[in-house]
């Protein structure tokens, strides 16, 4: 019988090629095999004095948290749940763990992360993977159609972890849900208004949030002549860019999953463009896409969205201070049609009296596009020309900043300009 020593270094490297066989998804048989030569070393070394040698650690894919952390924890989850109390939800919660029948199917390609649980007593189970289907299950079982509901929970992904990129298996989801029938893009504008509140709330510095519209890009891939049975896969490929370049997306959908090379050109086109309102307003003329039902129907409640966020104060901000390139203190713009003249006739006025004025070179541009475009060039005010304001003798001078709304007597305008102007002298009223 070999030394101690001799088998238990046998037994190591033994182990270390059952690993490495799981790792790479050998055969099943092979694996047995080889499991089995590893039992049958362990067996020959027999007990070790009553001591069993264990290694102390977190399963792969896991961490603990010390009492500094779950600090930290605590108080971020306290932030985001205020706001979504503030916000009128109620909370729910679910099982760790769900009917394996409930879950598969859900995720497409990422059913395979799923972890299954053995049969445990007539029931074949899996660990969920995210709030969202559970929070399905539970709608159906209470036959519920309206709810506000948060959930902050752990799930659970058979993924490959990556820890040191904030790749773990089981983590934290926060969810935020409006549930029911409502006009379109109220709740999704006020789930957006609940992200930047958290998200400034914390103190993280600037973020960009991005949203989507499955119908454009279902339009998107109909244009580019993507067939129908690979809109999923494709569709799973250009999720996939917040993390690989195009090249790479690209190569994955010709070589691995079977597109034509100029159909994923196409696309290409389209995916690579970044943008907020400007970009929907691009896309609503562009002469394919607008001509497709779904993508125009997504591309104009998404226009719809970016007027909601208007309103709500959030549109395309990455940051609370802008850097102006312009010294503009005031745009010249109408409430209505037909104003073309009045508003020429006003902007020469304040050019000759000394103010730094602008106007949207558009015969009848829309209050909301002539609001937005002082919101991003950081003009502070606007004077407002309006039919019945024009009756009264009056301008409508609005403070961008604070949205504030005052009736100037059109003499005593360009001293009002001034006055506001000069007391601050950055963005701000």
């Amino acid at each position: 019988m070999a030394d101690r020593a001799t088998l238990e270094e046998a037994v190591r490297l033994q182990g270390e090629r059952v690993r490495g066989l799981k790792q790479q998804k050998a055969g099943a048989e092979l694996i047995e095999e080889e499991v089995a030569k590893l039992l049958k070393l362990k067996a020959q070394l027999g007990p070790d004095e009553g001591k069993q040698k264990f290694v102390l650690k977190t399963p792969k894919g896991t961490r603990d948290y010390n009492p500094r952390q779950m600090a930290v924890r605590e108080k971020v989850f306290d932030v985001i749940i205020s706001c979504f109390k503030r916000h009128g939800a109620e909370v729910i919660d679910t099982p760790v763990f769900e009917l394996k029948e409930t879950l598969t199917g859900k995720y497409g390609e990422d059913s395979k992360l799923i972890y299954d649980l053995k049969d445990q007593g007539g029931e074949l189970l899996a660990l969920r993977y995210d709030l969202t289907v559970p929070f399905a299950r539970y709608l159906a079982m209470n036959k519920l159609t309206n709810i506000k509901r948060y959930h902050i929970a752990k799930v659970y992904r058979r993924d490959n972890p990556a820890m040191t990129r904030g790749r773990y298996r089981e983590f934290y989801q926060c969810d935020f849900d409006i549930a029911g029938q409502f006009d379109p893009m109220i709740p999704d504008a006020e789930c957006l208004k609940i992200i930047c509140e958290i998200l400034s709330a914390l103190q993280l510095g600037d973020f960009l949030i991005k949203v989507n519209d499955r119908r454009i890009l279902d339009g998107m891939f109909n244009v580019c002549g993507v067939p129908d049975s690979k809109f999923r896969t494709i569709c799973s490929s250009v999720d996939k860019l917040d993390k690989m370049s195009w090249e790479n997306v690209k190569n994955e959908m010709v070589e691995e999953k079977g597109l034509a090379s100029e159909v994923a050109d196409h696309i290409g086109a389209y995916v690579k463009q970044h943008g907020g309102v400007s970009l929907v307003e691009q896309l609503l003329q562009d002469p394919k896409l607008s001509q497709n039902k779904q993508a125009l129907e997504g591309l104009g409640d998404l226009k719809l969205l970016f007027e909601y966020l208007t309103l709500f104060g959030i549109a395309e901000k990455a940051s609370e201070e802008k850097v102006r390139t312009t010294e503009t203190q005031v745009l010249v713009a109408a409430a209505q049609k037909k104003l073309l003249e009045e508003r020429l006739k006003l902007v020469a006025e304040l050019w000759d009296r000394g103010i730094k004025a602008e106007l949207l070179y558009k015969k009848n541009p829309k209050l909301l596009t002539q609001l937005q475009y002082c919101e991003e060039t950081g003009i502070p005010l606007v004077a407002i020309i309006g039919e019945q304001e024009l009756k009264d003798g009056v301008i409508k001078l609005r403070c961008v900043a604070s949205r504030e709304e005052v009736d100037v007597r059109k003499e005593n305008l360009v001293e009002e300009i001034r006055k506001r102007t000069s007391q601050y002298p950055a963005t701000i009223c």
